[in-house]
């Protein structure tokens, strides 16, 4: 499969008054066409920070300092933001962002919501939209009767799937899932990820599938990424990272060995001890380190690069390479 989307040496810090937090830093992957990509790590470890700078719109005061971004085929780091509204943002990429109830405004309808976006980025009459919109919506399993609607009037889980609905209806090829199961209950969350499901293997998306979940990962994910303290410490394939063999980097076992299983006790739980480093000073060598079970002495001052270790499997971790 071709890549859809790559991203070299990304680099997003947040110019601060106490200093600069280097929230990403140096990150390099790929995406391929229909292919979804799962990304996690603990909160604060840059994952939304990365979502929202593949649109080139991280929060204030981030900036991206470094890197590419090329987006079937165009890099985008460089284009001006008005180009970005109209040919980039929605039309190749779009984000569904975390907490569906916080991106739609309270006080309009669903149909003024939605035609306002879908007009914003193309030139099209009334009717011509309304049929585009609501086409969209029944690929989310909604009928035309929620537009006239307003947002309060709604469940959780049918306003995730208007979200959802408005980020397709300009058929863009990448699109950015940040936690969309977050604040659901259980039987909305299988939903919303068997539309996912569905919508990838209709549609032929590529998604980007953000969460802190690696068993909602291992459920809709082709590849894992995996990302600690802004850098990046694993990438495989679902297979090597939830099967027999397992991950290898020390942090990704930790994550699995604290995510509950129907054949696992709870005082068979394992954790992380400690805390992530300051990323005003991070630390030097591997950015694990002072957590690390395993740690070397190497780890301490000399950052371990991002290599292949097995087809597909890229691992940041020196004892990785000396085994």
């Amino acid at each position: 499969m071709d890549d859809i989307l790559t991203v070299r040496n990304l680099k997003v810090y947040y110019y601060t008054r106490k200093g600069v937090v280097k929230a990403v830093d140096d990150v390099s992957f790929s995406l391929k066409k229909g292919e979804t990509l799962g990304l996690v790590g603990e909160s604060g470890c840059g994952k939304t920070t990365l979502g929202m700078s593949l649109l080139k719109m991280p929060s204030p005061p981030g900036k991206i300092v470094g890197g590419d971004i090329v987006i079937d085929g165009e890099n985008i780091v460089h284009l001006k933001e008005t180009t970005l509204r109209k040919r980039v943002r929605w039309n190749k990429i779009s984000m569904v962002f975390q907490g569906a109830m916080n991106s739609l405004t309270p006080v309009y309808t669903i149909r003024k919501q939605m035609l306002e976006t879908l007009q914003n980025h193309r030139e099209m009459e009334y009717e011509e939209a309304l049929k585009i919109i609501e086409k969209y919506l029944g690929y989310v399993g909604l009928s035309k009767d929620i537009l006239r609607r307003y947002p309060h009037e709604l469940s959780g889980g049918m306003k995730q799937r208007v979200v959802i609905a408005t980020a397709l209806f300009l058929e863009p090829k990448v699109v950015i899932a940040d936690e969309p199961t977050t604040a659901l209950d259980v039987v909305v969350q299988a939903q919303i990820i068997n539309l996912l499901k569905k919508l990838k293997k209709e549609l032929g998306l590529s998604f980007i599938f953000i969460t802190h979940d690696l068993a909602t990962e291992a459920e809709i994910a082709d590849r894992i990424m995996v990302m600690y303290a802004g850098k990046v410490v694993e990438i495989g394939e679902n297979v090597q990272i939830y099967g027999s063999k397992g991950p290898m980097h020390p942090y990704t076992k930790g994550l699995l060995g604290a995510t509950p299983r129907l054949r696992r006790k709870v005082d068979e739980l394992a954790f992380i001890p400690g805390v992530p480093p300051d990323l005003l000073k991070p630390p030097s060598g591997c950015r694990f380190h002072d957590r690390c079970p395993v740690v070397l002495d190497k780890c301490r001052e000399n950052e371990p690069p991002l290599k292949e270790v097995e087809l597909g499997h890229l691992v940041a971790c020196w004892r990785c390479y000396d085994e």
